[in-house]
């Protein structure tokens, strides 16, 4: 994430990180469709002067995956990567709102951006624990939303409780 590198530059390093990772991933016989893949998404450097559109993030980031993830390999789960919570939601949906294949589920596993409102709203003190519950609700139910591309950018202001609309899908092999 850090440095001035475009997202062109981007999306040619981590292809030939995923390159070489399945690679080794074959070499040692591994069975694709036991694992999930952790990568990054396709984004400029945070010291580039020209930032990506939401879109074109979504679109680099799915022509890297095409392009280097087997279809064999069941589900990516994003890194955040440093990037602000409501970002990396807005980059998920749009990943997943892109037209044509994808032969994995695409969802989140977020550290810092699932997590960091949820800590900023708690700070360690007994009182704050409700606040700090219904954040990472809030940001958990965004993020569920993206992966099943229904995420809009209302929910963020929507009440983090239980009885908040659910974005609950199944899960079908089509």
């Amino acid at each position: 994430m850090d440095g001035p590198h475009s997202i062109e530059r981007c999306e040619e390093v981590s292809g030939m990180v995923l390159r070489e990772v399945f690679h080794a991933l074959a070499d040692y016989d591994v069975a694709l469709e036991t694992m999930l893949l952790k990568p990054n998404m396709i984004v400029p450097g945070k010291a580039n002067t020209h930032p990506a559109s939401v879109q074109e993030v979504a679109v680099a980031t799915l022509r890297c995956l095409r392009r280097h993830v087997p279809a064999a390999v069941p589900g990516i789960v994003f890194l955040s990567g440093g990037q602000a919570d409501r970002l990396a939601t807005a980059h998920l949906d749009a990943i997943n709102r892109l037209p044509g294949a994808r032969p994995w589920k695409i969802s989140f596993s977020y550290g810092r951006a699932l997590q960091d409102r949820a800590l900023e709203a708690w700070h360690g003190r007994d009182e704050n624990l409700s606040l700090g519950q219904a954040a990472l609700a809030r940001r958990a139910r965004c993020n569920s939303a993206a992966s099943l591309a229904s995420y809009t950018d209302a929910m963020e202001d929507m009440p983090a409780t239980a009885d908040a609309p659910s974005h609950r899908r199944e899960w079908h092999d089509d």
